[in-house]
């Protein structure tokens, strides 16, 4: 494959993969051949790159309006998926749009059409009825995790922007599931689809269950012993229920375990907050809804401990394949109260059993705090100018800064706990790009 600027052995190198893997080439190969393609494939396998390659194949550097869009669940599908098409380095603008950012700020963003977009149901929609998006070049429609996008309350959004779109030359769709009925809006002809899950959906042998039996229905201090068990590894506990991940948090906090939690009603800056500091290790635990059990690309996630048991096998797998993503291994445990029973798709499984120590000994506590700076892309802020700034007025060496991550108006940084309260007290008063921006351990 070549584009008018990047071979693929460039993009590869950008991206720091070495070749593709048999599911990449496989959807690679049936977008040349095949108008519309379907694409099923485990989580973690590689999706994301697997439609962008024929996505960019399509562009035409020449065509200056939007020729291609993506339509996700979630914001932080979103997010990923521009990350990952910025960092192929092609030349081509990608504009994100989703629920809770600034809308004034993507229509700014939109100005200039970018080739790609990707957003969700709702705001890409919106940004249609403004006429915000120059529709008539688009000719690649992508649904990505179109079983989740098209569940109830997604159909009708869905739905405007495909009679929106007069001139979609390919669609592909993926999922990690094969649970749903394609709708007759969606217009596919003779779709090629491409099937890489598991045999009768069998999670890969590098994902193991155990499970512990709590003494009590309430199951916190059962999920405390696990946790002080596991010691400082990163790990992600679900709960069914928002008020029960809050709960959850708070008691574990409580306890003595360092925690964040993740929901859907959190404003954005909450939750880009607490994900960013599970990231960089600043907690490692991240207490959430299903809401974290799609397109969140955290890796090394070692632990998905089911505080409440899923509702349905689709939660199941999705939560799970949140951990062994890749190459890597995992482990999801089930905590089973003295009522409860495991769901029936997974009597078949070898479960082992957990036994707890009597004692539990808190994990030690991570190394890393995060800062928050009220300063972004927006202000012209980048990592190059965070790291200086740190470095020459907060006196941190480079090994004293951990991850950083740089929002549209605000930006995160990871520094080593024992040398944070020093800094703050040198930073207090300085500037970054001749501006006195808020700087804080973020909340």
């Amino acid at each position: 494959m070549q584009t008018e600027k990047y071979s693929l052995e460039k993009i590869l190198s950008n991206l720091r993969i070495d070749t593709l893997n048999e599911m990449q080439q496989a959807s690679v190969a049936a977008n040349q051949q095949h108008r519309d393609v379907i694409l099923l494939s485990a989580t973690g396998s590689g999706k994301t790159l697997a439609f962008l390659l024929p996505v960019l194949e399509r562009l035409d550097p020449a065509n200056k309006n939007t020729q291609a869009m993506i339509v996700v669940p979630s914001r932080e599908l979103a997010l990923q998926i521009e990350k990952v098409f910025k960092q192929m380095g092609t030349g081509y603008k990608i504009t994100a749009t989703y629920g809770g950012h600034l809308r004034e700020t993507e229509e700014n963003n939109l100005i200039q059409p970018p080739a790609l977009i990707v957003g969700t149901p709702g705001r890409i929609g919106d940004h249609i009825r403004r006429g915000n998006i120059t529709v008539d070049a688009i000719e690649t429609l992508v649904l990505d995790e179109f079983d989740k996008t098209l569940e109830l309350g997604f159909q009708e959004e869905v739905s405007f922007i495909v009679e929106s779109l007069p001139n979609i030359r390919k669609q592909i769709l993926t999922s990690a599931t094969e649970a749903v009925e394609i709708p007759e809006f969606i217009k596919l002809e003779a779709p090629e689809k491409l099937d890489f899950l598991p045999e009768e959906g069998t999670p890969p042998a590098r994902l193991a269950y155990k499970q512990v039996l709590s003494p009590e229905n309430d199951k916190v201090d059962t999920l405390f012993r696990l946790i002080c068990y596991l010691g400082n590894r990163s790990t992600i506990v679900f709960c069914n229920h928002r008020d029960a991940v809050e709960r959850t948090s708070t008691m574990l906090s409580e306890k003595g375990i360092l925690n964040e939690f993740y929901h859907g009603a959190m404003e954005q800056q909450q939750r880009d907050s607490a994900l960013c500091k599970f990231r960089n290790g600043t907690v490692n635990v991240l207490v959430t809804t299903d809401l974290a059990a799609r397109g969140l690309d955290i890796p090394n996630i070692r632990y998905i401990v089911h505080f409440h048991l899923p509702h349905t096998q689709d939660s199941w797998t999705h939560r799970n394949g949140r951990t062994a993503r890749m190459e890597a291994s995992g482990t999801a445990i089930v905590i089973l109260a003295p009522d409860e029973k495991l769901m029936s798709y997974l009597e078949e499984e070898e479960m082992e059993t957990i036994q707890l120590p009597e004692k539990a000994v808190l994990p030690e506590k991570p190394k890393w705090v995060t800062l928050f700076i009220a300063a972004g892309k927006k202000d012209k802020v980048n990592k190059v100018d965070i790291v200086g700034f740190l470095a020459q007025r907060g006196h941190l060496k480079k090994e004293d800064i951990g991850l950083i991550e740089v929002k549209d108006f605000f930006s995160f940084v990871a520094v080593v706990k024992s040398k944070a309260s020093n800094t703050l007290t040198l930073i207090r008063d300085q500037r970054i790009k001749n501006k006195k921006v808020k700087i804080e351990v973020a909340k």
